[in-house]
């Protein structure tokens, strides 16, 4: 099968999702053409019937805002009449689903494009629901031959929110290669990072304001009066500011750590002992479900799908948006038992494995793809 997929290359949960998809697909036999504005983040070496196509924009006086999602149409219909493309798998409704449906449009008079749109959250949650894009949002993944949602909790948003019909949307889980993420992995750069030994709390994301990151730094400050610690930060993002500033104002400054963005996150979560998720919602926590394949506890927030991921009491612990103080009072306790610490981190680790390998979740996709070229989409 020849497959085409588009998705934002920087760093965030679905372009991962989306590179990862297409790199198991083509160890799969298939061949896998990424189209957009750049080589996604995670695609970095390379790869056996792994291409890339760039989408090329020109920067014409004329056009203050260029318009990338007619470039991005005009790059998928190039690369699917070049490169006999049998679908187009798009990760995120805006603008690529609109896009994808544009260069279908084009090639119909010669054949059938069908697209499949997989929804990963804010494209639902948040970017669709403006009043500038709801209607296009719902215009483009209604004309999707097949949608896929990444937690039950997405699929019902979409339902009430567009109207879409339940029958319409499969679910299918963000997964992980266990092979990729997995304790003990070295070189973790745990001297690094704790040079005295301490205990790592650790908080991956791309530092938006959903993302909360002022309170990672509030249940830290409260974890460190108890356990000696540091405080790991992996991304960047608008709030990284107020995370610094407020480590500042609590004179933790020397016992927090900011990375910044870094291709082999697998390699820094291994050191983590518990990983921090404060998030005001996730449609589904791809860096949680990480983090318990690579044997760190969740402390996160009760929100949109991480119930789905996170079981609590089992692989870490769920508290309400907000809830800083019980955040603090959960990761002192994983920190400072070893035998929940153990027992939570191997329950973790199984619930990935079991549940969310790319060896299960995969074929899902492939059965997708099957069934809508069959002719049989619903």
């Amino acid at each position: 099968m020849k497959i085409g997929i588009t998705c934002y290359p920087t760093y965030g949960g679905s372009g991962a999702v989306a590179t990862e998809l297409g790199i198991q697909l083509a160890d799969r036999g298939h061949e896998v053409h990424f189209v957009s504005y750049a080589q996604p983040f995670r695609l970095g070496h390379f790869r056996e019937r792994v291409f890339f196509h760039e989408v090329e924009m020109e920067d014409y006086p004329l056009f203050e805002h260029p318009p990338y999602s007619l470039a991005l149409a005009v790059a998928i219909d190039d690369t699917a009449r070049k490169e006999g493309l049998d679908l187009v798998h798009v990760h995120y409704a805006i603008p690529h689903a609109t896009s994808a449906w544009i260069a279908r449009e084009m090639i119909a008079p010669e054949r059938d494009l069908p697209i499949v749109t997989t929804l990963h959250g804010t494209d639902i949650t948040l970017v669709g629901l403006h009043p500038s894009f709801r209607s296009i949002t719902r215009f483009s993944i209604m004309r999707s031959q097949g949608l896929t949602a990444v937690s039950d909790y997405l699929k019902e948003e979409t339902v009430r929110d567009f109207q879409v019909p339940a029958e319409r949307i499969d679910v299918v889980p963000n997964f992980i290669d266990p092979e990729v993420w997995r304790p003990g992995k070295e070189p973790c750069h745990r001297s690094a990072l704790a040079p005295g030994g301490e205990k790592i709390v650790m908080h991956i994301s791309n530092f938006r304001p959903v993302k909360r990151v002022e309170d990672v730094v509030e249940v830290f400050a409260r974890i460190v009066k108890k356990v000696p610690a540091r405080l790991v930060f992996v991304g960047d993002g608008p709030e990284r500011p107020r995370a610094v500033d407020r480590a500042e104002e609590l004179g933790l400054r020397s016992k927090v750590l900011f990375l910044g963005k870094h291709a082999s996150v697998d390699e820094l979560i291994a050191c983590a002992d518990v990983l921090l998720l404060p998030s005001q919602n996730e449609s589904f926590g791809l860096a949680a479900l990480e983090g318990m394949a690579s044997g760190a506890p969740v402390v996160s927030t009760n929100v949109g799908g991480l119930p789905e991921v996170v079981e609590h009491g089992v692989s870490g612990y769920l508290y309400p948006p907000g809830a800083v103080d019980e955040m603090a009072g959960g990761a002192v306790e994983i920190l400072t038992d070893p035998r929940l610490h153990t027992a939570m981190a191997e329950a973790g680790r199984r619930i990935a494995v079991e549940r969310f390998s790319a060896a299960s979740v995969v074929p899902r996709y492939e059965a997708v793809y099957d069934r809508i070229l069959s002719g049989a989409g619903r």
